[in-house]
């Protein structure tokens, strides 16, 4: 093999979103409890590194991405003993803990930001980005990712503060040494806890283009890509970051990148930058954003996705290396986005869990894609919490969009489609909590639902199970080479995974109707997993996946 194996390569990372995990205590929020009450479920299915969401001190303007205290865990989600005992008994189950780094932008009822709104001589006032208007307007047109502008007036300092997000998430100046030595011991501080790592959300955009230019591009995508992200000096930062902290620990880290594309991918995660050890590459889950982000929808195929694991592909070569992943608390569920919900849910779950699993890059589950969780369907506002959805809704109706169009769009890319809580079991609010829960539960919970894909030999709890196990003893699905097949194919995803000891194909149907395709020989290959029960040769049927053990001397015919 020509790429370094190290343990976090050959892992498989399952996030957890603690507010809709599991309520302990009835009041409606998932929190730590809940948590430790699950882990032997988490060890049962085979994952080896829990992504914890944010459990810190926080208002929850944007669920805990907006933190008021770096160092205390939130009091709905429980107490630091018990965090200590939620990571003793990760560990003790050979498990490991990566924790949500978020440092881009602090809550603005942070004391650092408390302080800095005070007065413009205030020891904290540089620890922000704060800028005199021009005519009365903002300081330029930069828009936030929420809706609306970047900036926000405060009349006691007569200044303008960035948020790249929410207006209470004002951004953090690193330009600031001080700034950065804050952060820096604050990731110490839970090293030495013992975590095992951290998610750095954002991270492309810590650096700022000083000069603050207006931003006039075609796409709110495009500003992101050459406005807000990838500054020369967010590299210096982040090696910084990795001389001052990382390097002391045996540990991974995880960056988002928004605006990160595949000719940039090497410069955050090259074996030589000493910087990440991996990059959650985004611009699968960007395919069907319209110059307006999120909920100005437009159209995609399979073949726009396939050109993104190619292009991420040959931009990593063997010196980079990425997470991949198919859903998150950001993105709609990924059954509902790149499979059929309904008609062919559990075939289709199981068919993307075999692509997920078998991609070179660590895998990332989400919660409650092992059972096949989908999309919500709200009826009303009402319903809705994330901020995003929320923002946008007053943007887009205030425009003339009705609001049954915008409740449409929605519940087909929204945020709260992945934040709906776990499906435990059929009893009321699925298990979760024996309260009112924070946002709704899908009411698909009785019979989607974990003791149903337990009680069931065939469910995709235990196809998932299968596959993690089955890519742990074959190094070739990690490390392995990787090779598109029928590139131009609208419904049928192959590709061909390799080294010099063992050879797979994996052969997926996208699409509702059956498929035919041609394997030389395929009567001498192994069909070592595959989401139907009988195999039909060559027709593939609707959603069907399989994955092919090849003889090293057999090749592919096209």
């Amino acid at each position: 093999m020509s790429v370094k194996r190290t343990w976090w390569k050959e892992q498989v990372i399952y996030q957890i979103y603690p507010r809709s995990f599991n309520d302990s205590n009835g009041d409606g929020v998932g929190d730590i409890p809940g948590i430790i009450e699950k882990l032997d479920y988490l060890k049962n299915l085979g994952v080896d590194i829990i992504w914890l969401s944010p459990v810190y001190e926080s208002p929850n303007d944007d669920n805990g991405y907006d933190i008021s205290n770096y160092y205390k865990i939130h009091p709905e989600f429980g107490t630091m003993t018990e965090f200590d005992e939620m990571l003793d008994g990760l560990h003790q189950r050979g498990m490991k803990l990566i924790m949500d780094l978020v440092v881009n932008h602090s809550s603005d009822e942070h004391k650092w930001f408390e302080e800095s709104r005070k007065s413009k001589d205030n020891v904290y006032r540089d620890f922000y980005i704060w800028k005199k208007g021009k005519n009365g307007e903002p300081p330029n047109n930069w828009k936030s990712f929420f809706g609306g502008s970047a900036w926000e007036y405060e009349e006691e300092t007569g200044e303008y503060y960035l948020h790249l997000f929410s207006k209470k998430q004002p951004d953090l100046n690193w330009e600031n040494p001080k700034v950065r030595q804050e952060v820096y011991d604050n990731m110490r501080f839970w090293l030495e806890k013992g975590v095992d790592g951290f998610r750095m959300d954002v991270i492309s955009l810590i650096s700022k283009r000083l000069e603050f230019a207006d931003a006039n591009f075609k796409s709110f995508g495009e500003c992101v890509e050459k406005m807000y992200s990838n500054d020369p000096r967010v590299h210096e930062y982040i090696n910084e970051m990795y001389e001052t902290v990382l390097k002391d620990y045996d540990i991974t880290t995880v960056g988002e990148g928004p605006g990160i594309s595949s000719k940039v991918g090497l410069d955050y995660v090259g074996a030589d930058r000493e910087e990440l050890s991996m990059i959650f590459h985004l611009d699968h889950m960007h395919l069907d954003e319209g110059p307006r982000g999120r909920f100005d929808i437009l159209p995609y195929d399979l073949i726009d996705v396939k050109r993104v694991f190619k292009e991420w592909y040959d931009a990593m070569g063997d010196a980079g290396w990425v997470s991949i992943f198919l859903d998150n608390h950001d993105y709609a569920r990924l059954v509902s986005r790149f499979g059929n919900d309904t008609t062919y849910r559990v075939e289709s779950a199981k068919m993307l869990a075999i692509l997920l699993l078998t991609m070179r890059g660590t895998p990332c589950i989400y919660q409650g894609s092992e059972m096949g969780m989908t999309n919500v369907k709200f009826d009303t506002m009402d319903d809705f919490r994330d901020l995003e959805t929320l923002n946008f809704h007053q943007e887009f109706t205030n425009e003339g969009m009705s609001e049954t169009d915008f409740i449409e769009k929605a519940n087909k890319v929204g945020r709260d489609n992945a934040r709906t809580p776990m499906q435990w079991n059929e009893n009321d609010q699925a298990g979760f909590t024996t309260g009112e829960p924070w946002i709704k539960v899908n009411p698909n919970y009785s019979f989607i639902n974990a003791k149903a894909v337990l009680d069931a030999p065939n469910s995709i709890y235990y196809f998932y199970k299968k596959l993690l196990a089955f890519r742990k003893d074959n190094l070739t699905l990690v490390y392995g080479q990787y090779e598109e097949v029928l590139s131009d194919h609208e419904q049928l995803f192959i590709y061909r995974r390799w080294d010099d000891q063992e050879q797979y194909y994996v052969v997926l149907n996208f699409s509702d109707e059956p498929h035919e395709f041609q394997i030389e020989n395929i009567s001498a290959y192994q069909l070592v997993i595959g989401n139907y029960k009988n195999e039909s040769d060559s027709r593939l049927r609707p959603w069907e996946g399989r994955l092919y053990q090849i003889p090293i001397n057999q090749r592919f015919i096209t």
